[in-house]
């Protein structure tokens, strides 16, 4: 989330723009579009904050409770859950920001900045990691091949690999972030967190880390799941005419995981590669159409931010088996509370080690059932 020097207005997305009004005839005044930044963002904010919190917190207690992951799976969920948390926890600093301007250090701004865009970029691959395993589980229980490189590096022995490379990636994409993010006085009583770039590279390598993010984090990620999940339908419309029933709701599973998908990233991503390439063509040249492109950044990118809070629903909560492993979760704490408030003894804690996976000799989970 950082802005540009040249711009009468700071963009809270995580990226910067060198748009320049300067060959307008007249100077673009955009005080319309930080107030309704000044109240749109902290409220959407905000939403996203306790609804994305919430349900992510119990994915991460679940697994805590649970000891580790059993399946493939069930890491890259704890992992997203994760990633969802760390993304989500940075609202409150770019609400402020959004709202009052920006009131902690610098070194607050490189870290808040670099963490927005390691976790928003882990979330996305992470998404094509989990499409990917249910790819090659459904392979595995058809009886596909089991050689090739895809298939053993997807697999429980490999996965601190896998989970590592995503990381170290997001992480390469954050450190632009962590180096040039800085906080600027942008008005006499105003300051901002923002990207700023020396001159000589300011135009052609911002431009080029918002392909290299769109590339990584919408365009690869969304490839993934689309080939992924048709194979995934192929392979279920096959199954006998008496299993219609449940074939119907896979693909309506599926179906439901790459329309949350498309709908609130690709407005963001669309937005977002347009503003990039106006930063080296100048494609924009009036003022009433730069200040419909603020909108639309702030716009699309709280959509953006929404994903966080499906990703629960869509992914975990949707399997049965971590539903009900989650209502015994909650069992057991209820029942510890209602001992401690008797001042009996502790909780006996039954059925704890049930698996979250009904095939436990595959690598299949039922935490994303298909």
């Amino acid at each position: 989330m950082d802005v540009s020097e040249e711009d009468d207005y700071f963009y809270p997305d995580n990226a910067s723009y060198n748009l320049s009004y300067e060959d307008y005839p007249s100077l673009c005044e955009k005080s319309d579009i930080r107030s309704f930044a000044a109240v749109f963002l902290p409220v959407t904010y905000a939403a996203c904050l306790v609804v994305g919190v919430a349900g992510n917190a119990a994915v991460v207690a679940v697994y805590a409770c649970h000891k580790r992951p059993r399946t493939l799976t069930d890491a890259f969920l704890a992992h997203l859950a994760v990633a969802d948390l760390l993304l989500l926890l940075t609202l409150p600093f770019w609400a402020v920001d959004a709202a009052r301007g920006w009131e902690l250090s610098s070194a607050a701004c490189k870290l808040v900045s670099a963490c927005y865009t390691v976790n928003f970029t882990c979330c996305m691959l992470l998404l094509a990691c989990i499409s990917l395993d249910r790819c090659l589980a459904v392979a595995r229980a058809r009886g596909a091949a089991q050689g090739g490189r895809l298939q053993a590096a997807f697999s429980r022995r490999h996965c601190w690999k896998v989970c590592a490379a995503v990381w170290a990636t997001a992480l390469t994409l954050g450190l632009p972030d962590l180096r040039f993010s800085q906080v600027v006085r942008w008005e006499a009583f105003r300051d901002v967190c923002m990207a700023v770039y020396p001159p000589s590279m300011a135009k052609g390598w911002k431009a080029a880390l918002e392909v290299v993010e769109v590339l990584l984090g919408f365009l690869l990620p969304l490839l993934v799941m689309v080939v992924c999940y048709c194979s995934v339908g192929r392979a279920l419309r096959g199954l006998p005419t008496e299993s219609r029933g449940k074939t119907w709701r896979a693909l309506r599973v599926l179906l439901m995981v790459v329309g949350a998908f498309v709908v609130t990233q690709l407005p963001y991503n669309a937005v977002k590669l347009y503003r990039a390439m106006d930063s080296v063509y100048a494609l924009v040249t009036h003022c009433g159409t730069s200040k419909v492109l603020d909108h639309a950044a702030q716009v699309t990118e709280s959509l953006a931010l929404t994903h966080s809070c499906l990703n629960p629903l869509l992914y975990a909560f949707a399997g049965t088996s971590f539903r009900q492993h989650m209502m015994k979760v909650a069992k057991r704490f209820g029942e510890r509370g209602r001992r401690r408030r008797r001042g009996g003894g502790p909780a006996v804690e039954e059925g704890m080690e049930t698996s979250l996976n009904s095939h436990t000799a595959s690598q299949d989970t039922c935490t994303f059932s298909i």
